[in-house]
């Protein structure tokens, strides 16, 4: 729910206009795995669960910030990455940030993601 100021680039949009509603902030998702991947697509599982439990879908979703651990590893599978979002958010891209880190709270996590939606009116 949400109106792009310019055309996304790869895989994210540039800057959003929420339409009105109510903010929902999701706090940074983790999930299990042993790769970069599968937690990744873990955590945009535990993304969409937050969502709909706050009355939200993910093309609701207006921002989303990834922190990952190791900035290589996620170059080198960016297509794989780019699967596990589609399979979930579909070719909704809201406004992304992409933060590496040296260290996440939770020990072996390897990515977090922290989403902002709105619930529409």
């Amino acid at each position: 729910m949400m109106h792009r100021l310019v055309d996304p680039a790869a895989g994210y949009a540039n800057a959003v206009v929420a339409l009105p509603g109510r903010l929902v902030h999701v706090a940074g998702q983790i999930g299990e795995g042993r790769t970069l991947v599968e937690q990744f697509g873990a955590a945009l599982d535990n993304v969409v669960l937050a969502l709909r439990r706050a009355g939200c879908e993910p093309d609701h979703a207006v921002a989303l910030q990834i922190f990952v651990v190791d900035m290589a590893a996620y170059r080198t599978a960016l297509r794989e990455l780019g699967e596990a979002y589609r399979a979930r958010f579909g070719r909704h891209y809201p406004a992304m940030s992409l933060i590496g880190t040296t260290e996440l709270f939770e020990p072996g996590a390897l990515v977090e993601i922290v989403a902002t939606a709105v619930l529409p009116e």
